[in-house]
């Protein structure tokens, strides 16, 4: 009897070590709720240590016979830690998706945002802060234009703000400062500008609502500016001119997955102002939010397709259409100035390769009226397409390293008067090719160095050369 009673009493000691360490976290647990500094949950754990060590004690000098279990003895003991350990994998559970403050920052792209900006997506509640900056110095190699001069500027800090008020409700935003200043009296010298602001309401998986100032989400450029994420100093041509990024417009509408591989994301928003079209294309027909014109509106969608079956592959496509002519007199008569803008683009990240392709066409009409009342010819079409590739060498250089240094080639080709409309003339110095070329290294992946050179031609006219040397981060 007496070695059977030594078995028994070994059990009920190995199931209090396990218990044991299960309710050591608790105080953690229960800290989340009731501490409000370090110092105090550290007092709750030494508390607990205490009371566990006082309950080892009893249980280690309870006299063994072959009585049955009274209340209060060591079998009731472990009943009552039972009771207490499933309470506590509950709290476990709570502790695991509330946390507030993850230990380490995970950058990961969500809900067509940015690395940087999706940051408040995983945090448990409360308030998310995040950033990026980047600046760089840029070479004019030839001199052909009166205003082309060598130039160093702070392009841009940008800070992201957001607040998780519940699991579904959240708001995110973006505030950028450009080239150092508040503009002295100049936009083009510099300003403060709100890049988006917007709700995020969480309804299912497949469909969530936002609405607010929110990024367009077309191309890769628009809804991903971070500079770690692009190749080169100068987001691509195509993606300013034809896509006018950074383009954000007031509006509402629906995001969501429709299958684990297929995602989407629609907005209902201010149309565009015409007022703003020129022979540089529909880039200043933005409003940014700013006393926006509503008399016309827009309406955007995009898709995009990761297939799990090819790792680092994804393609997809957007589409923008609303009149913009906001109810206004342009020469003389009233006009709806029709808008289009379609694009395709798809990227590949393969061992090392990374590889981009994007096309995107325009259409305007009235612009021969439009192109009447500003006395310069606004293209009835237009169209550009670029391709990118980079290959991370570092590997090569040093083994087993997050450093990443890679080579790229960018060739771009746009034109913002691809068509004409009512005779007027065509100017071929807006029919442009580039051929750019650089490299891009990474000490930290939040952090990027940047140096290239592009070439530019145009079919008419001459484009300055430049080389370009700068830095980005996020944070």
């Amino acid at each position: 009897m007496l070695i059977g009673e030594k078995m028994n009493l070994t059990k009920c000691l190995g199931a209090l070590n396990v218990f044991t360490m299960l309710l050591a976290v608790a105080p953690a647990i229960n800290a989340l709720e009731k501490p409000k500094t370090m110092e105090d949950m550290w007092k709750i754990i030494q508390t607990q240590q205490r009371e566990i060590e006082i309950m080892k004690t009893q249980m280690a000098n309870t006299p063994v016979n072959d009585q049955p279990p009274a209340a209060g003895s060591d079998t009731g003991h472990v009943k009552n830690l039972e009771r207490k350990t499933d309470v506590l994998s509950q709290e476990v559970e709570k502790l695991r998706t509330n946390l507030a403050i993850p230990e380490e920052a995970k950058y990961k792209s969500m809900y067509g945002l940015g690395p940087a900006a999706s940051k408040i997506y995983q945090v448990g509640k409360g308030l998310s802060i995040g950033g990026y900056g980047e600046a760089n110095y840029q070479a004019i190699v030839s001199d052909k234009g009166k205003n082309d001069a060598n130039n160093a500027d702070n392009e841009r800090f940008v800070l992201y703000a957001g607040y998780k008020f519940t699991d579904d409700i959240l708001f995110n935003s973006e505030i950028e400062f450009e080239h150092a200043t508040t503009g002295e009296g100049s936009e083009e010298k510099g300003e403060i500008s709100v890049e988006f602001a917007a709700l995020d309401f969480f309804i299912d998986p497949m469909a969530n609502v936002r609405a607010g100032l929110v990024l367009m989400p077309m191309g890769f450029i628009n809804p991903i500016h971070e500079p770690p994420f692009f190749f080169g100093n100068n987001r691509p041509e195509v993606e300013r001119r034809i896509i006018p990024a950074t383009w954000r417009e007031l509006g509402v509408g629906l995001f969501g997955q429709i299958t684990p591989e297929l995602t989407y994301t629609t907005y209902l928003v201010n149309g565009l102002n015409a007022e703003g079209f020129s022979a540089n294309g529909i880039r200043d027909g933005r409003s940014g939010g700013s006393k926006a014109k509503a008399e016309d509106f827009g309406y955007v969608a995009r898709v995009d397709y990761a297939p799990a079956a090819v790792p680092g592959f994804s393609a997809g496509g957007s589409a923008y259409v609303g009149n913009a002519g906001q109810n206004q007199n342009f020469a003389g008569q009233k006009a709806d100035v029709f808008t289009q803008l379609y694009e395709a683009h798809a990227q590949w990240k393969y061992r090392g390769w990374e590889w981009r392709a994007l096309g995107s066409w325009g259409f305007i009409d009235d612009a021969d009226i439009l192109s009447a009342a500003k006395g310069e010819t606004i293209g009835s079409e237009n169209y550009g397409w670029y391709t990118e590739i980079g290959y991370d060498i570092m590997p090569f250089l040093i083994k087993d390293t997050v450093q990443y240094l890679a080579p790229f080639f960018r060739y771009e080709q746009f034109d913002t008067i691809a068509d004409t409309a009512g005779g007027f003339a065509d100017d071929l110095n807006k029919d442009r090719q580039i051929y750019q070329f650089g490299l891009q290294y990474k000490p930290i992946p939040n952090v990027v160095i940047k140096a290239d050179y592009r070439n530019f031609t145009a079919k008419q006219g001459s484009v300055p050369d430049d080389f370009n040397l700068g830095f980005g981060f996020i944070f």
